[in-house]
């Protein structure tokens, strides 16, 4: 019989404690203000009369300041996150403590990246203000209702994020960007352990509504940040520059965390675990196929480009 989301929420908790005390012992402490180059910094125009920002300000590539101002509205709605975990999770024992602890590790990540492309004017302060504003008024609802669900989501999510950091800073060309996302990349990889273990003992507790979780969360997958203005259109510029697109989603998220979790040597599924199963490796047959088309006609592309000089 399916275990309640209630039943699993007090199966999973000393699961959670111990997670939460290996967090605790391998999280570094680090500082914000340590990763910014404050002395490139000058007023700007309005009240200190300084100096409008201008497009020739930012020495930051295209595609990676639109992964940035993506990767920077996302964390921004970290309230929002914070909701739908303490909701789900509740706010009592271990899991409200990791709760917590999470909520205020990633507090840092938003703070960090405004201060860095303010201070460089990597972007224009106005044009982002104005897209955090609307981006916040949306919030975030998760899409999925279960507990399993969620777990799984942020499995995921977590690993897409850390890769997304840590290649936009590399797309930068500015050492002290990929510096500092380098270190929001540790934070969140951290943060994946933690919610892939959980998963990974949930799976013991109950195989099969754990299954069914990862392949509704696998097939309907989106970035947390869809919902940002012109999504779509900023999401393929990151894409074809190759900072996160379907191949890295495929190789680097979702294939490693289903081989962690060893989806497809689960023994004693019945029949809807086993249905779930077959639907996930459908879908990951297909989107692989997908993948590789896309890859292939990037490079296509950037060959034309290239030979017309």
């Amino acid at each position: 019989m399916a275990m309640t989301q209630t039943q699993l929420l007090h199966e999973l908790e000393p699961v959670v404690a111990g997670e939460l005390d290996r967090h605790l012992k391998v999280a570094k402490e680090w500082f914000p203000h340590e990763y910014i180059p404050w002395s490139q910094g000058r007023d700007f125009d309005g009240i200190f009369e300084g100096e409008a920002w201008q497009e020739s300000d930012s020495t930051i590539p295209e595609a990676a300041r639109v992964s940035l101002i993506v990767n920077l509205l996302t964390e921004d709605n970290l309230p929002s996150y914070h909701h739908e975990i303490a909701t789900t999770f509740g706010r009592d024992g271990a899991w409200g403590t990791w709760v917590g602890r999470w909520t205020a590790e990633e507090g840092r990540h938003g703070v960090a990246i405004r201060d860095y492309l303010t201070v460089t004017r990597a972007v224009d302060p106005i044009a982002l203000e104005r897209a955090r504003m609307v981006h916040m008024e949306g919030g975030f609802q998760t899409d999925y209702e279960t507990m399993l669900g969620q777990l799984a989501y942020v499995s995921f999510q977590e690993l897409a994020t850390r890769i997304a950091h840590r290649n936009t800073g590399r797309a930068s060309g500015d050492p002290h960007c990929e510096r500092l996302l380098a270190r929001i990349a540790a934070d969140e990889n951290l943060h994946m352990l933690f919610y892939r273990n959980l998963l990974k003992a949930a799976f013991d507790l109950d195989p099969n509504q754990t299954m069914r979780a990862i392949t509704d969360v696998v097939t309907t997958f989106q970035m947390p940040g869809n919902t940002i203005e012109g999504f779509t259109r900023k999401s393929l510029i990151i894409a074809n520059e190759g900072i996160y697109d379907l191949r890295l989603h495929y190789d680097d998220v979702l294939m490693p965390v289903l081989r962690q979790w060893a989806v497809f040597d689960k023994e004693g599924l019945d029949g809807e675990g086993e249905k779930a199963r077959q639907e996930l490796a459908e879908f990951l047959d297909k989107l692989d196929k997908t993948a590789t088309r896309f890859v292939d006609r990037r490079e296509e592309k950037r060959a034309r480009k290239a030979a017309m000089g």
